[in-house]
C-alpha cells in the first residue's frame, strides 16, 4: 500500500524512467547472469578435460606398472590431485597433498564407459571439487581418480566485474535517455496545461497551441480545443439566454408598470375593470415566460419522471380536443403504438408542439402517430422499434439551416417564425428536452411545404 501510495505520488515523467530502468535492468541483470552460467559452463567443461587428461596420464603409468607414491607432479598440471585405487578400494597411490587419506570419491565409471565425473563436496577436500574417475584394467579394476576445485560462478572476476559495470552504465544511460524523451513528449502536454491554467471564465476564445506532430499529444490538444469551443458556445448561449430572459421579463413588466402609473395619474379617470383587462395580457405573459423558464431549470437539473405505459395516439387525441386550435387539425393516429413515458410531461411535449403548429400554419395542421421498427441508424435506445410523433404544419417552413437553431433558447429565426407571432422560443427547446429525457430525440425533418417536427421514443412492447 505504501509503495503504491509512493509510486502514486511520482509524476508521469519519473514513473515512466524508473519502470524504463527496472525493466532494462532486469534485462540486463538477467543477460549477465546467462553469460556468466554460459562461461562457467564451458571453463568447467575445460576444466574437466584438463582433470580427465591428467587421470589418463596416470593411469597410463597404472597400466605399465610404473606406480610411485608419492606420485610425481605431472608438468602440465602439477596441482592436480591424484588418488589411484586398487581393486580392494585401497589407495595405493596419490599425490603428496592426499597421503593417508582415504579415496577421494566413491563412484567408478559404469561399462561399457571407462571414465565418470562428478562434484564431491563432503570428502577429503575441505571444499567441492570435480573428480574424474578412470578406469583401468590391471589384474583387476583399478580407479584413477583425479580432481579440480570447482570454479566460482563468475569464474573469470574480469568478466563480472565487466558486466556488473555495463549494466549499471547501460541502465543509467537508457534511464536518461527515457527521461529526456518523456520530457520532450511532455512538453506539449505541460504547455497545454499552463494555457489552460490562464484560461478564465472572461477570456474563453483562447485556445492551446497544437504540436506539429500527429500523435496522441496532437489529438489531445484538438480535442481540448472542441471542448473549449463548446464550452465558449455554451457561455455565449448562457448570455444571450440570461440576455434574452431579462429582455422577455421586462418587457411585460414595464407595460404593467406603465398601465399603472397612467391609473395612478389620474385615479379619477381610470376604470379598475379596463385596467385589470389592459394588464392582464402582459401578466399572462409574464406568468408564462416564468413557468417556461422554471420547467427548464427543472428538466435541466432532473426530475422524476413517474412512468407508466401511454397509448399515444389517445394521448394525442385527447390533448387536440381539449385545446381550442386556430387551424383545422388533421389526425392520422395509428392505434396500439405505445410508450413507457411521464403522462404529464407528455403531454406536455404535445401542448408545446401543438401549440407551436397552430401559430405558424396557414390553415391545417397534421397529427401523425405511427411505429417504426427497430433501426440501427437511431442507436440501441430503439432496438424494440420507435414511437414515432409527427407535427406539421403547412406554414413558411423552417430553412435547412435554421432546423438546430429553433431548439436554442430565445432562438430568433427568420420573421416569418419570430416572438412576433406570440412564442417567446422556449417551447421546442422544453419539448426537445421532454423527448431526450424519455431516451428519445426531436428533430425538423424534411417536408414539401412548412414545418414538420418529428418525435420518437422508445417503443414499450
Amino acid at each position: 500500500m505504501a509503495a503504491r501510495t509512493f509510486v502514486g505520488g511520482l509524476s508521469m515523467r519519473a514513473r515512466l524512467t524508473t519502470l524504463t530502468a527496472f525493466v532494462v535492468g532486469l534485462l540486463c541483470i538477467t543477460f549477465s547472469a546467462v553469460m556468466l552460467f554460459s562461461l562457467n559452463r564451458m571453463a568447467t567443461q575445460n576444466l574437466i578435460r584438463d582433470v580427465s587428461d591428467v587421470g589418463e596420464l596416470t593411469a597410463y603409468y597404472v597400466d605399465r606398472g610404473e606406480i610411485i607414491d608419492p606420485l610425481p607432479p605431472i608438468p602440465k598440471n602439477e596441482i592436480r590431485p591424484v588418488q589411484v585405487v586398487d581393486p580392494s578400494g585401497r589407495v595405493v597411490a596419490s599425490t603428496a597433498d592426499l597421503r593417508g587419506k582415504p579415496p577421494m570419491a566413491g563412484f567408478r565409471p559404469k561399462p561399457p564407459r571407462q571414465t565418470a565425473s562428478g562434484e564431491v563436496c563432503d570428502s577429503v577436500f575441505r571444499r567441492c571439487h570435480i573428480v574424474v574417475a578412470r578406469q583401468v584394467y590391471r589384474d583387476g579394476d583399478w580407479v584413477v581418480y583425479s580432481a579440480a576445485p570447482v570454479l566460482p560462478f563468475y569464474t573469470y572476476g574480469s568478466a563480472l566485474a565487466l558486466l556488473i559495470a555495463g549494466t549499471i552504465g547501460f541502465t543509467v544511460a537508457v534511464a536518461c535517455a527515457t527521461r529526456r524523451t518523456v520530457t520532450s513528449s511532455l512538453r506539449p502536454v505541460d504547455e497545454i496545461r499552463a494555457e489552460l491554467d490562464e484560461i478564465s471564465g472572461g477570456d474563453v476564445g483562447r485556445r492551446v497551441p497544437i504540436p506539429s506532430a500527429k500523435d496522441e499529444v496532437y489529438r489531445l490538444a484538438r480535442s481540448v480545443n472542441h471542448t473549449l469551443d463548446r464550452l465558449e458556445g455554451a457561455l455565449q448561449q448562457q448570455r444571450r439566454f440570461t440576455s434574452d430572459a431579462s429582455h422577455e421579463l421586462r418587457t411585460p413588466i414595464a407595460a404593467i408598470r406603465a398601465q399603472v402609473e397612467d391609473a395612478l395619474l389620474a385615479p379619477a379617470e381610470t376604470d379598475p375593470i379596463r385596467l385589470c383587462e389592459a394588464v392582464l395580457p402582459s401578466l399572462e405573459r409574464l406568468q408564462s415566460i416564468t413557468y417556461d423558464l422554471l420547467t427548464l431549470a427543472q428538466l435541466d437539473h432532473g426530475v422524476d419522471l413517474h412512468r407508466q405505459k401511454i397509448d399515444v395516439s389517445e394521448l394525442v387525441a385527447a390533448e387536440v380536443r381539449r385545446r381550442h386550435m386556430s387551424s383545422e387539425v388533421v389526425r392520422r393516429l395509428a392505434p396500439g403504438v405505445t410508450v413507457l413515458a411521464d403522462r404529464a410531461r407528455l403531454a406536455q411535449l404535445l401542448v408545446r408542439l401543438l401549440d407551436n403548429a397552430d401559430r405558424h400554419a396557414e390553415s391545417c395542421v397534421t397529427v401523425t402517430v405511427r411505429a417504426e421498427p427497430g433501426d440501427p441508424t437511431y442507436g440501441r435506445r430503439f432496438r424494440d422499434g420507435a414511437a414515432v410523433i409527427e407535427v406539421a404544419d403547412d406554414g413558411q417552413g423552417i430553412a435547412e439551416h435554421e432546423r438546430e437553431r429553433v431548439f436554442l433558447r430565445f432562438a430568433r429565426v427568420d420573421t416569418a417564425r419570430s416572438r412576433g407571432a406570440g412564442g417567446v422560443g422556449l417551447g421546442l427547446p422544453i419539448a426537445r428536452r421532454i423527448a431526450e429525457i424519455h431516451g428519445g430525440d426531436l428533430v425538423v425533418a424534411d417536408s414539401a411545404k412548412g414545418a414538420r417536427l418529428v418525435v420518437r421514443l422508445p417503443l414499450c412492447r
